[in-house]
């Protein structure tokens, strides 16, 4: 619900300006850039609507600024006398930019087409310039363009600068900015830069770095090299992949032990952003990769769109086809490999551990959402109504039985082959049709699994952590390894891991040397030691 209150009066008063019903629906709120518009949005996975309120006016009503439509996806702002909207379809599923008139929001023209290759992930207006954030060949990128005056009619975008970056592969995203100015504030860094904070003179076409993590222990970024590299699907699609290694360390012979990170959901992008607790193992001669499979949002709409639902497997075979290229141009060997995603990173983790446990020396799943079925069918749970325009609809045939034949759980180290009979019984007077239903559980098939840690957050709301308990029990009744299975359940932590930089960077010391071990990269204990 949104409510309309008046400071100083009181809450009794208050005015319910909307009420979503949906419950597969979220609302926000957030402030023009002009600070003369509140826009109200509601919005599910797949579509959105906008609603705004005129706050110079002090209206009590919200008017449409967008229509509920099935599928269509919109963003706004405002400048002058004009609302900015961002615009996604099934048509136009990169999306168009476009602006319509204060006082007819039904008039539209086009200010940037919908690009097949061009994905248009933000927009900052500024009095006479706006700032466009898009994607392209899985790259970030930000072009500037100069708007004409505020009482002027509008056309389409032409003439824009793009500010240049300097790695080959990096991220940059909006910093807050001010509307009345001419500088354009952005964050940027790559897996060996720092966190970087530049203003953009849009009228100089001039970047001024204002501000640079410092990053302590001698760090020079003179040694490290950042890559961007290409693996064939199964299906001849290309993954991009960002790599991060020393350069006096890499020997490039397969004899380099790695740790390929992946994520694929929600259309996130992982881009490959600074951090630093990395570099604990960089410099221990890792090579550190990000895959940028099917489900995540780098290469476009279509990306997301072929790594969910029904495509979802897909995700699972780019991460396969990344590791096995990364091997076969020997920067690594399956004895060397090590994986690691969180979350939906961690259904990730649990669904290629089932189809090619041969494949990795050992794997990190952080809160893994690994018991699908179960969770998508239970409409009670806070996030899964919503989630099923991500993953599928259970209660579907379709869909259960698709999400059944890759959630973790349900296939840990067996092959499944059922046996269904269905007859008429003939000692049915009333001549129904009775179906008596056999079923019968055939070569159940064991297997070897790579060394595994699990992690769970006793008070993790996303994922419970029955699941990713769940998962490890299944594991060490089936699996006839010998290898090290462990379970670290934090009894004071959520989704996101403990709280405070510390904690955090404890985690990490943690799983890197659960990595080691697996590696035997560890020195050996000795009494002294002890």
């Amino acid at each position: 619900q949104v409510w309309l209150h008046k400071l100083g009066s009181d809450q009794s008063d208050d005015t319910c300006m909307y009420h979503e019903k949906d419950d597969t629906f979220s609302l926000g709120l957030h402030a023009s850039e002009s600070k003369q518009y509140l826009f109200v949005g509601s919005g599910s996975k797949n579509t959105s609507f906008i609603f705004y309120l005129d706050i110079p006016n002090q209206s009590k009503e919200l008017a449409v600024l967008t229509p509920r439509v099935d599928g269509i996806d919109t963003t706004a702002s405002h400048r002058g006398n004009h609302f900015y909207i961002t615009r996604r379809s099934e048509e136009f599923y990169n999306s168009e930019l476009v602006a319509c008139p204060l006082n007819n929001v039904a008039e539209t023209t086009v200010l940037l087409p919908h690009r097949e290759s061009v994905k248009i992930q933000d927009v900052q207006l500024f009095e006479n310039h706006i700032a466009v954030y898009e994607r392209e060949n899985g790259l970030p990128k930000a072009t500037v363009y100069r708007l004409p005056g505020t009482g002027e009619a509008v056309g389409q975008l032409q003439g824009g600068r793009a500010i240049d970056f300097i790695d080959p592969a990096y991220a940059v995203e909006p910093e807050p900015s001010q509307f009345h100015s001419n500088v354009v504030r952005f964050y940027y860094s790559s897996m060996r830069t720092p966190p970087s904070i530049f203003d953009y003179d849009m009228d100089t076409g001039v970047s001024v770095l204002k501000k640079i993590d410092t990053v302590l222990g001698g760090f020079d970024v003179s040694n490290y090299v950042t890559e961007r590299k290409w693996a064939a699907a199964s299906d001849g699609t290309q993954i991009p992949m960002s790599i991060l290694y020393r350069k006096d360390m890499l020997k490039l012979d397969g004899s380099d032990p790695m740790l390929l990170y992946g994520y694929g959901s929600y259309e996130i992008c992982i881009d490959p952003t600074f951090r630093g607790s990395r570099f604990s193992l960089v410099d221990r001669g890792f090579v550190y990769v990000i895959a940028h499979i099917r489900g995540g949002g780098e290469m476009g709409r279509n990306w997301y769109e072929d790594g969910k639902l029904l495509k979802k497997k897909n995700t699972f075979t780019d991460f396969i086809a990344c590791a096995e290229h990364l091997i076969e141009n020997k920067y690594c060997t399956k004895e060397k490999l090590c994986i690691n995603g969180r979350s939906a990173g961690g259904l990730l983790m649990g669904a290629v551990l089932n189809m090619r446990p041969d494949l990795f020396k050992a794997a990190v799943a952080g809160v893994p959402f690994v018991d699908v079925l179960t969770t998508m069918l239970d409409p009670t749970i806070p996030l899964t109504t919503a989630e099923w325009e991500e993953w599928g609809d259970p209660r579907k045939e379709e869909y259960y039985y698709y999400m059944k034949s890759y959630s973790p759980v349900d296939n840990v180290s067996a092959h499944l082959y059922f046996v269904i009979h269905v007859f008429s019984c003939p000692a049915c007077y009333r001549g129904w049709l009775q179906k008596c239903i056999y079923l019968r559980c055939l070569q159940v098939k064991a297997q070897d699994y790579p060394h595994i840690l699990v992690t769970a957050g006793l008070n993790d709301p996303r994922v419970m952590y029955s699941e990713p308990a769940k998962f490890v029990a299944k594991l060490r009744e089936l699996k006839t390894d010998d290898n090290l299975l462990l379970f670290k359940c934090e009894l004071g932590a959520g989704h996101f891991s403990k709280s405070g930089r510390f904690e955090k960077l404890r985690e990490d010391a943690f799983t890197y040397a659960f990595i080691l071990k697996a590696l035997g990269m560890t020195p050996p204990t000795t009494a002294s030691s002890l």
